[in-house]
């Protein structure tokens, strides 16, 4: 889970003229440390990824066996390997790769011959685009239910809503795809199910995705509101004649959410996972069908690629919930230097 600030760092706002500034100071300090260190955990993941993914995919087969077919004679097979560089020592090639890739060079597809990482950034938005209206679903039905289900906790109803989210939690979310295809595609056919073609077409897939993340999300956003609604401020809010609105929306929300954010931000990666047998499902025009594809076809310069990318997307949208959560919780907007 991305860090927090500690508590005990935090400094009230003391309200003098300097005060807006030094709070200003201070996080754009924090913001900054944040952003290094995700950038060396970002380094370090890159490199240690592709290096076991170039010895794994080398051992795995053989490229120009798959491109030539069986019937082809051995001939054929060295000029091929010979054409792409294969034929050199597996050290040799992992070097050459590595000062490739520090260039953002991962080569040209051993299939289509085209740009690997252009055949990447090409599929990618419409794959980013499916994980953020899962993100959004997964915060919008989270923090309604979670709220819901955290806010009075002596309700009977409660129970039986956390048993209803524990049991989703244990139904894979292909299988939740299925019953809505066959549901609103085949028998009401009210949606579609295959490709990108307007607003109507993410909604399937949409709650697909969000169907691997949704159940925890909401079991935390209703613990945090239950937990939150036993602090002594809450207690004092409603005993002062406050509102049960202004209560949650004042008082007990911005601190349940920083938790949600977080969760949803770091498991952004599980999300962009679950894409891969999301878009199979769908048939959506993102990197997942692509790279299940070019694993099939041991299309290494795309794999790579493919890797590189969604590793630095995972990082700036964890980057990006290190300073957001500082920002959602009030006590936590401000640091001493």
């Amino acid at each position: 889970m991305t860090d927090q600030l500690d508590r005990s760092d935090v400094a009230p706002d003391p309200g003098g003229p300097g005060a807006t500034s030094s709070t200003g100071s201070s996080f754009g300090r924090y913001a900054a440390r944040q952003l290094l260190r995700r950038f060396g955990q970002l380094v370090v993941l890159v490199v240690s990824i592709s290096t076991l993914l170039f010895f794994l995919l080398r051992v795995t087969g053989d490229p120009a066996l798959v491109l030539l077919g069986d019937l082809s004679t051995e001939e054929d097979l060295e000029r091929v390997r010979s054409f792409y560089g294969l034929d050199r020592p597996l050290i040799v090639q992992y070097v050459l790769f590595v000062f490739q890739a520090i260039r953002l060079n991962f080569g040209r597809s051993l299939v289509s011959f085209e740009d690997a990482l252009s055949m990447v950034l090409e599929k990618m938005p419409a794959t980013i685009q499916l994980a953020l209206a899962a993100v959004v679903l997964n915060l919008a039905v989270a923090l309604v239910v979670g709220a819901w289900l955290g806010y009075r906790p002596e309700r009977p109803e409660r129970r039986a809503g956390l048993f209803a989210v524990l049991v989703s939690q244990g139904v894979p979310g292909f299988v939740i795809g299925l019953i809505l295809i066959q549901i609103f595609a085949v028998e009401l056919r009210l949606l579609p199910s295959i490709g990108r073609y307007g607003l109507a077409s993410f909604i399937l897939p949409a709650i697909t995705l969000a169907s691997f993340l949704l159940p925890r999300v909401i079991r935390l956003t209703a613990a945090n509101v239950d937990d939150a609604m036993r602090e002594d401020y809450v207690r004092t809010a409603r005993a002062s004649g406050a509102t049960p609105t202004t209560v949650l929306f004042r008082h007990v929300m911005p601190n349940a959410v920083v938790g949600t954010i977080a969760l949803v931000g770091v498991q952004f990666g599980f999300l962009l996972s679950g894409s891969l047998i999301t878009e199979t499902l769908f048939a959506w025009p993102g990197v997942g069908l692509q790279l299940i594809e070019a694993v099939r076809a041991l299309d290494f310069p795309v794999v790579q690629a493919t890797v590189a990318v969604v590793a630095v997307l995972v990082f700036a949208v964890q980057a990006l919930v290190d300073i957001l959560i500082p920002l959602a919780d009030p006590r936590l907007r401000s640091q001493r230097a």
